[in-house]
């Protein structure tokens, strides 16, 4: 009975909004989702999709549990250093207009570095930086700037000091980094990508999926790119066999698209 209300649920939720729950690891979502649920005072899922079907603000919780909204300025950041020293150089050298998608981009920490990092290295006037999430919530949060101590305790301190302003709580990301980046609504699961990107970055995302969905995801991700392009995954996301994606891996954790 139990199973059937989670997978009624998994069925409605796909029916409403287009997020098909079955390509995530369903003992982990259905966890998470089962606590959220008991937390707010609901016996089934039904009840809960309900609730959720009526509520904006019940909505938004729901995809931020879904998403795991967890996300900080240059997380790993010797990957970062690397992105920065060896992999920007290259691609560089051929574009100076570079193409960039943050996809999973949650709150937009992860794009900020990236515009930091371009901005640092007079990359970024020329280039196209775009981030996207399926959470509106995540992507208010984002467009926002507003940003705690703890987000931004790896964060190299000029930058700190030159592009963020402090106020008593919180540190507000400047418009010279917010103006370029386009945010937008995207569901990697369920929509098409653009193409032509120099480098995508997409970290600690694909770990929620199941190896069907991260093998489509993979390819996917691999037709978006240029030869020569780079796609940037999260410390615990190596590639196994990248040959099969076009893929050959540049660094730790970057796969080059073969040319």
């Amino acid at each position: 009975m139990e199973d059937r209300d989670f997978l009624q649920f998994i069925a409605s939720v796909k029916q409403k909004t287009g997020i098909d729950l079955a390509l995530y690891k369903e003992a982990q979502m259905k966890r998470r989702l089962t606590s959220l649920r008991l937390k707010r005072g609901y016996q089934s899922f039904a009840s809960y999709f309900d609730a959720i079907a009526k509520d904006k603000e019940l909505f938004y919780e729901f995809l931020d549990r879904m998403t795991i909204n967890v996300s900080e300025f240059f997380r790993n950041p010797s990957r970062w250093d690397v992105l920065e020293k060896k992999i920007l150089p290259r691609l560089s050298k051929t574009s100076r207009r570079l193409k960039c998608w943050s996809a999973a981009c949650s709150t937009g920490e992860e794009p900020y570095t990236l515009a930091l990092i371009l901005l640092r290295n007079q990359l970024l006037r020329e280039a196209t930086v775009i981030a996207s999430d399926i959470d509106e919530g995540a992507l208010i949060k984002a467009k926002q700037g507003v940003y705690t101590d703890r987000s931004l305790q790896d964060c190299p301190k000029d930058l700190l000091g030159k592009y963020f302003v402090k106020d008593s709580l919180s540190y507000r990301i400047a418009d010279e980094v917010k103006n370029p980046i386009q945010f937008k609504k995207h569901n990697l699961l369920a929509e098409p990508f653009d193409s032509g990107f120099d480098l995508i970055i997409c970290r600690n995302v694909m770990i929620y999926f199941t190896e069907e969905a991260k093998h489509e995801l993979y390819h996917k991700f691999s037709r978006a790119l240029k030869p020569g392009g780079v796609l940037f995954v999260g410390s615990t996301e190596q590639i196994f066999q990248p040959q099969q994606y076009q893929f050959e891996v540049e660094d730790t954790f970057f796969y080059r698209k073969i040319e």
